[in-house]
């Protein structure tokens, strides 16, 4: 059954001009996704309403059959989907567990003790124990991920939203980036979606969902 599902979606920023028309998706859990396309056709756009950042202009997106309108946009976005931002988003000055607890506060989910339960988080997704205490700015841009991913999972989300998470990462980081989604997602039964303009991220996911530009349809037609 679908935990995530989008019927005929469009997207227009002033009613006119279109980044996304007529989407017909549907995500499990259990299962990692792609959603790839050229620079243009819509990615950003379609992650920002999966999160809930931005409503559709058309057509609607039922999470677990409830569509995502009549559900507390706030609750939606900090207890069901976590997102992990290709900059990382990630406050400099606290350290990898600060940022977890930060987190988990700020979901408003009652965890008994935030801090053994970051420092678990952060060791599910492979960060050492002797970097969780260092200050953000002393990690490597891999560590820096794995933090987010970590943040992402704080508050036991179904969902996981990931914006090129490898976009900043060398190939053998990436890697390892993507196995743990990968682990997220085959051992723990979330629902990772991952957008992505890479083909190696595509090559390792369950199921590949490719947006065309509406503007190069609209060449293609001319």
């Amino acid at each position: 059954m679908s935990i995530l599902k989008l019927s005929e979606i469009g997207y227009s920023y002033d009613g006119k001009s279109k980044v996304l028309d007529n989407i017909n998706y549907e995500f499990e859990k259990g299962k990692v996704y792609a959603i790839v396309g050229r620079s243009g056709a819509g990615k950003t756009t379609l992650l920002s309403l999966l999160s809930g950042l931005a409503s559709p202009t058309a057509g609607s997106i039922e999470f677990d059959g409830k569509d995502i309108k009549e559900i507390d946009r706030y609750r939606y976005r900090s207890q069901f989907v976590g997102v992990v931002f290709q900059q990382f988003n990630l406050l400099q000055h606290l350290n990898a567990i600060e940022n977890v607890e930060l987190s988990m506060r700020a979901s408003g989910k009652k965890i008994d003790d935030k801090r053994v339960k970051a420092i678990e988080l952060l060791d599910k997704v492979d960060l050492d124990d002797s970097l969780i205490k260092r200050r953000i700015l002393k990690l490597s841009g891999g560590e820096q991920q794995r933090v987010a991913i970590a943040r992402a999972l704080s508050f036991d989300p179904d969902i996981i939203l990931a914006d090129e998470p490898t976009g900043n990462l060398d190939v053998t980081t990436g890697e390892e980036v993507m196995d743990i989604f990968k682990r997220l997602a085959h051992e723990e039964n979330k629902c990772v979606i991952i957008v992505s303009h890479s083909p190696d991220v595509a090559k390792t996911v369950d199921e590949v969902y490719e947006l065309a530009s509406l503007r190069a349809k609209r060449s293609r037609r001319k």
